[in-house]
């Protein structure tokens, strides 16, 4: 463990500490925003301050039983301790390095899932379509909850673009990495000759977050439709004008809501969803200055990269990012993610102690 790190987690461990003494304070409890915040606080650094304590005393033991070395009577007790000590310490401070990288706000929000055709056609939309029921799948596999706020449907199936919300503890933390150009190789139903075509689409992943709320959004830089929408919902969805179509004038971003029967609920799904957009929008361009001198391979969220292939033929799915190929592609499409996901995590995991260890 390097100085400098050490002391970063010395400064966390004495955070953890003034915390628990301001939590006792009577003028922290009457004020209940406060005390919610510092709560949260000590609570995420609980278990770094645990695993710094665990760490000394590892370490105090064995130089204890380095000292027993000298005593012939206890060297081969010691010789075990002294193995299993220095094992425990090398685990313990990989966890406390995973530990030092700061916890990403927005990983327990909820979603919005957006997915449009790219080119190749109406293959394209029938691919747009087979990846969304992919992270349906997923998505019902975690018991999260997926909300269809508006869909085009292509002429032969599947989408054109296809907008829902995906509501569920931790869904952001497991699909923020899935942004970007999706490619897919296969034998389209409608070629006769059986040659293998390549189309594409894109995928966005957006945080709904409180912070939306902050977003100023002008009255006057709005036009806002009102439209038919189409589409299954029974009598009253199809012959009303519910549906809502909103564009945000100075940056041209367009969003569309008509899943509510009430045009004021599919307003306020509207503006969420557009303050979102807005939101990533800045978010993007912050990123992309920070990082503008060191590319991370995983989590830029650069939607223009081509980030998977899914090969039919051979039954393969390629994560380009992190060269990784699975040759599970039916378990895949049909929303066994998790594999794919977990090795994206660890993949960013990597990257931020790489970048933690430049800075240190």
């Amino acid at each position: 463990m390097t100085p400098s790190i050490r002391r970063k987690l010395e400064q966390l461990a004495e955070r953890h500490r003034e915390l628990g003494l301001l939590l006792a304070q009577p003028d922290v409890h009457a004020d209940g925003a406060r005390f919610r915040a510092l709560s949260r606080e000590y609570a995420q650094l609980g278990p770094l301050a645990a695993a710094l304590a665990e760490h000394d005393a590892a370490a105090r033991n064995l130089a204890d039983s380095r000292e027993m070395l000298k005593d012939p009577d206890f060297r081969e007790l010691a010789q075990e301790d002294i193995a299993r000590l220095e094992a425990r310490l090398a685990e313990l401070e990989r966890e406390l390095q995973l530990l030092l990288i700061p916890k990403d706000p927005r990983d327990e929000a909820n979603l919005y899932l957006e997915v449009r055709a790219g080119t190749g056609g109406d293959e394209a939309a029938l691919f747009a379509g087979d990846l969304f029921r992919m992270y349906a799948r997923y998505a019902e596999r975690k018991r999260w909850c997926v909300e269809i706020l508006s869909a085009h449907e292509g002429e032969h199936g599947g989408y054109k673009e296809v907008i829902a919300r995906v509501e569920g503890k931790g869904a952001y933390s497991r699909l923020k990495f899935e942004s970007g150009t999706h490619r897919v190789q296969r034998v389209p139903a409608t070629e006769s000759q059986g040659r293998i075509h390549t189309s594409a689409a894109t995928v966005a992943i957006l945080p709904e977050l409180d912070e939306i709320e902050d977003v100023e959004v002008k009255e006057s830089e709005l036009k806002i439709d009102t439209f038919r929408a189409s589409g299954a919902g029974g009598q009253h969805v199809n012959k009303t004008e519910s549906a809502i179509r909103i564009t945000h004038l100075p940056t041209g971003i367009v969003v569309e809501c008509q899943d509510e029967r009430s045009q004021h609920k599919n307003r306020a799904r509207a503006m969420a969803l557009l303050k979102a957009r807005l939101l990533d929008e800045q978010r993007s361009k912050q990123v992309a200055a920070q990082t503008e001198s060191r590319r991370l391979q995983v989590g830029s969220g650069d939607r223009s990269q081509r980030i998977r292939t899914y090969n039919f033929p051979q039954g393969r799915v390629t994560d380009h990012r992190i060269n990784l190929t699975l040759y599970r592609l039916p378990e895949i499409v049909d929303g066994d993610l998790d594999e794919l996901i977990d090795a994206l995590a660890r993949e960013h995991q990597a990257d931020q102690l790489q970048a933690l260890t430049e800075t240190a």
